[in-house]
């Protein structure tokens, strides 16, 4: 009898980490439905809900973030990287990990960490075109680099072996059809028959100077019929914006939400979409032809 792959992915912080590590899983999944998937992460960004929320089990470990905002703290980022890295050891071990991927954001260092120490095979996979620090870090300590911009080699401690993979999209985007779901996804988000929607994205966490934008522009339209605002606030966010627009008066013309669950719907339901360049985000966009500023 076939063991069954048992594949263990660090990835966390925001969804641009978090999104492509399951777009992964989930073509890992296609490939081989027996594959035994987890993730690890952290207690405190959103791999806490999204993962789960995926069906996936997320292992958490204690890390904290390779921030230069951190001060005098981040002298505790070596003795930090040994404790996760040891912590992700044993659930490595745990697991029966056979390989470990690394997708970037802090939290997946310690996987990469932990694989270096149990002896297993790992890969990072570089999603931005720019390296952040954590993926700048585990490279050094994988033979198998793989990344989304072939910019991105130049980055990266022996980069010249990283392989160009371009970004994990998930099926749901990769094959969506927009106006055989735009009824569905005016439903799920209340817009009005006719109207125009305009999609304020500004990432996982939300981005203050769009978010700024789509309440001004919400209350120069308020009154209009032809156009509703969706605007992704993030969380910290929500509850002020929501205030402001309600202060405005703009009835039905503008909705803030939190966070968008499901991508396909939100893609479904624009018309234009107003965002922040994450890669994630731009890949999303070539691939489901959405208009973008």
């Amino acid at each position: 009898m076939r063991t069954p792959l048992s594949v263990v992915i660090g990835a966390g912080g925001t969804g641009g980490h978090i999104y492509p590590g399951l777009a992964l899983a989930e073509a890992l999944r296609r490939a081989d439905p027996d594959a035994v998937i987890s993730f690890i992460g952290t207690k405190r960004g959103l791999e806490t809900t999204l993962i789960p929320a995926a069906g996936y089990r997320l292992h958490t470990v204690d890390m904290i973030p390779f921030d230069p905002a951190l001060g005098a703290k981040r002298f505790l980022l070596p003795a930090a990287l040994l404790r996760s890295g040891a912590q992700a050891r044993s659930i490595l071990r745990a697991q029966k990990a056979q390989v470990v991927v690394g997708m970037g954001g802090y939290p997946s260092a310690p996987a990469i960490v932990g694989a270096r120490m149990a002896g297993l095979p790992s890969v990072i996979h570089e999603s931005n075109a720019v390296p952040g620090r954590a993926n700048q870090f585990a490279a050094r300590l994988t033979e198998h680099l793989t990344v989304a911009f072939d910019g991105s080699r130049a980055h990266l401690s022996g980069g010249e072996r990283a392989r160009t993979v371009g970004m994990p999209i998930a099926a749901s985007l990769a094959a969506l059809d927009r106006p055989a779901l735009r009824e569905e996804a005016r439903r799920a988000f209340g817009t009005r028959a006719g109207a125009r929607v305009v999609l304020f994205n500004g990432g996982s966490l939300g981005a203050a100077r769009l978010t700024e934008a789509a309440v001004g522009l919400a209350s120069r339209w308020r009154g209009r019929q032809d156009v509703d605002l969706l605007i992704k606030t993030g969380p910290a966010a929500l509850s002020e914006t929501r205030r402001r627009l309600a202060d405005a008066g703009v009835g039905p013309v503008a909705q803030a939400v939190p966070y968008l669950d499901r991508m396909d719907l939100a893609y479904a339901v624009a018309d234009v979409v107003v965002c922040r360049a994450g890669s994630a985000t731009i890949a999303e966009l070539a691939t489901t032809g959405v208009p973008a500023v």
